[in-house]
């Protein structure tokens, strides 16, 4: 059975092209033209993962997260006009997985849909428990705790983490982490690594400016504390 892949965009052309490119990869496409019809045809469809632009009108790319992450969890690319960090960074930390800035090659955006799919298949292959310093990691029931502690993840902090639990002391560069959690490493999608680091450090260590537990080697990436 194919997997579908949600659409939410104002503007019909782009939903077009971008619908033609993944049809021709067999997955099946449901379209929205804003995030309240986004949440309708959600609801109706369950996609495996949804293309969400941020700036539409009713409501927004941000809002359709925050409400839809309370009924269904399903990876998300965001899809932004603008260029400000922090509209990227407000994404990811609502959930999303990845973002494209527009304009973009759709065979690019093509190409990190299915990375972003791949990252379930390959975590069904991990442990399913993790344990480094007080740290548990369960991906059966998708839990973190700290010491006594439960820790409230995105898909992608949780992922993230997993990957350099998995290696205490190892050096992960930011190209291998995005290698390992997608399954394809894309240069200039860097800056996502970094800002997943510093909301999961907020989450997970108690002075974040001082990590005990994901440490930076500068000029080369991060590593879990051994």
């Amino acid at each position: 059975m194919p997997q579908t892949i949600l659409i939410v965009d104002d503007e019909a052309k782009l939903r077009q092209m971008i619908r033609v490119y993944l049809e021709q990869e067999n997955y099946r496409v449901v379209e929205a033209g804003n995030g309240r019809d986004a949440l309708l045809v959600a609801r109706e469809s369950q996609p495996d993962l949804v293309i969400l632009d941020l700036m539409m009108p009713e409501m927004n790319g941000y809002d359709f997260m925050r409400a839809y992450s309370k009924e269904a969890e399903v990876p998300v690319i965001m899809l932004t006009a603008r260029v400000e960090d922090q509209d990227k960074i407000l994404g990811l930390e609502l959930g999303a997985d990845d973002y494209v800035t527009k304009p973009f090659n759709v065979r690019e955006l093509t190409a990190r849909v299915r990375a972003v799919l791949r990252r379930g298949q390959r975590a069904a292959s991990e442990p399913d428990l993790l344990r480094a310093a007080d740290i548990v990691l369960d991906r059966t029931r998708v839990i973190v705790t700290v010491g006594e502690r439960d820790v409230e993840l995105t898909r992608s902090e949780f992922e993230l983490l997993a990957v350099l639990m998995s290696s205490p002391g190892r050096v992960f560069s930011r190209l291998d982490l995005l290698d390992r959690m997608s399954g394809d490493a894309y240069e200039g999608y860097e800056r996502t690594i970094d800002v997943h680091i510093r909301n999961l450090r907020s989450k997970i260590e108690r002075d974040p400016k001082h990590p005990q537990y994901i440490e930076t080697v500068y000029g080369m990436g991060y590593r879990f504390a051994q």
